[in-house]
């Protein structure tokens, strides 16, 4: 098995529009503090429903090490999100899903409350949209928010991710595993204009 510390740690940090985008440290207890901060926002809440509620640092430790072992399976990249001036955490962004067959994934983001109102999730997004684009070659990169969500829906549009439709009972509710509600799809292609 591969030592999953190391390939956090590898994944390639990507900079640009104010950022760095990087590796999360699950050694870090900072680093643990600020994603189990995200994931108990309650806008994050209200909007997402992860399948394994993460309530403490450990269990924010243990995701953090599921990410690695993604990203060492080439199946997913987690990258925290920080001001490329001081290293302060924004939030996150992820690559998740990654089909090197059909050569195309899966985006999502959050962005924590201070930082919100900065354009922190639409930049993350372009830089990371870009890198998944050219470095690992996928194709279409699919953007999927709750309906109702304006912000997210906003930040698909302005990176160029169109608005493909609505889907029907596709994500769990908020805080819920029995109940489903509706979702917008985006996408953007490789061959889409900047």
């Amino acid at each position: 098995m591969t030592d999953d510390r190391h390939v956090a740690r590898s994944l390639t940090p990507l900079h640009g529009e104010g950022l760095r985008l990087c590796a999360w440290d699950a050694d870090s207890d900072t680093e643990a503090a600020d994603y189990l901060r995200g994931l108990l926002d309650p806008e994050f809440v209200r909007w997402n429903t992860p399948l394994t509620p993460i309530e403490d640092l450990d269990g924010a430790r243990a995701s953090l090490l599921r990410k690695a072992e993604e990203a060492a399976k080439g199946t997913g990249a987690s990258y925290r999100i920080t001001d490329e001036s001081d290293g302060t955490t924004l939030g996150h962004i992820g690559v998740d899903g990654i089909d090197h067959v059909f050569r195309r994934a899966r985006v999502g983001y959050w962005v924590l409350p201070e930082a919100r109102g900065r354009g922190v999730a639409t930049r993350a997004l372009r830089l990371a949209s870009h890198w998944a684009h050219t470095e690992l070659a996928l194709h279409r990169l699919e953007l999927g928010h709750a309906l109702g969500h304006e912000a997210s829906c906003a930040i698909a549009e302005k990176c160029g991710f169109r608005y493909e439709g609505t889907l029907r009972g596709a994500m769990f509710e908020a805080a819920r595993h029995d109940t489903f509600r509706a979702a917008h799809l985006h996408a953007r292609l490789a061959t889409d204009p900047e």
